[in-house]
């Protein structure tokens, strides 16, 4: 029964900034156990919808659910389930991978017994072990945003957000990154990310949808957004396609 429920769930999201609608009326269902591509040209309201659904900004309008959880009625036991990687890793420079890992594990009540290995095996797949010793500051962009996603993984959430998770990692990196994302969801979890780099999104995610305007445009598997369209179109193409600001909403 549990596996019918949405991992998420909006419906007539909106959220306007002195003005400008950044988000219209947005409908979107998001299946367990997938990884799901949120994509969409800047200003297309990706980030502040993710935002909403984090619980980090008030929608004007509109439902969200996240595993049937009202997240508008009962917040707290919405965000259990979540965890949110921003596109800019935000840590605390003076405190070493391992501390950052036990600070955020007893933030989510992990008992060390269970954090101590966690963060060990997280910090050995993200290639950091050797620098767990290492105050932060010092840490590449890249490096951080491996302890970052270290960090979102920590309590195991059922559904993790991640925004352009991939930004400042080379390719090793990248790679690990990936591969963790396919284990997760493999495990049962759930991973909505949004991306430029359109080939990833392409090849890890089951599902894909395109919002523009604040609205969604397209949504389904590869195989259902290339209906219609000569045999072997690209994501790129598609997006390019129905992401086109000058196209009818």
């Amino acid at each position: 029964m549990h596996a019918l429920i949405p991992a998420l769930q909006i419906h007539g999201l909106t959220k306007a900034f002195d003005g400008f609608l950044a988000v219209n009326g947005l409908d979107l269902v998001v299946p367990a156990g997938q990884i799901y591509a949120l994509l969409g040209p800047n200003g297309a309201g990706k980030t502040t919808t993710l935002r909403m659904v984090t619980g980090l900004a008030r929608p004007d309008a509109g439902e969200i659910s996240v595993f049937g959880v009202d997240a508008l009625a009962d917040p707290i036991a919405a965000k259990r389930l979540i965890a949110w990687l921003p596109d800019e890793p935000l840590l605390y420079d003076k405190l070493t991978p391992i501390e950052y890992l036990a600070f955020i594990a007893g933030l989510w009540n992990v008992p060390a017994a269970d954090a101590e290995p966690r963060a060990e095996a997280l910090l050995k797949r993200l290639t950091l072990w050797d620098k767990r010793d290492s105050r932060c500051e010092g840490f590449s962009r890249g490096m951080k945003q491996k302890l970052a996603l270290a960090g979102a993984l920590i309590h195991e959430p059922r559904l993790l957000i991640l925004d352009e998770p991939l930004t400042g990692l080379d390719a090793a990196a990248a790679r690990s990154v990936k591969d963790i994302l396919l284990e997760q969801v493999a495990a049962g979890g759930t991973v909505i990310l949004t991306t430029h780099i359109l080939e990833v999104a392409e090849r890890i995610a089951q599902r894909i949808g395109i919002i523009r305007a604040g609205k969604l445009v397209a949504e389904g598997t590869m195989a259902e957004l290339s209906v219609g369209r000569a045999e072997g179109t690209t994501l790129e193409q598609l997006f390019l396609e129905l992401a086109q600001e000058d196209m009818p909403a």
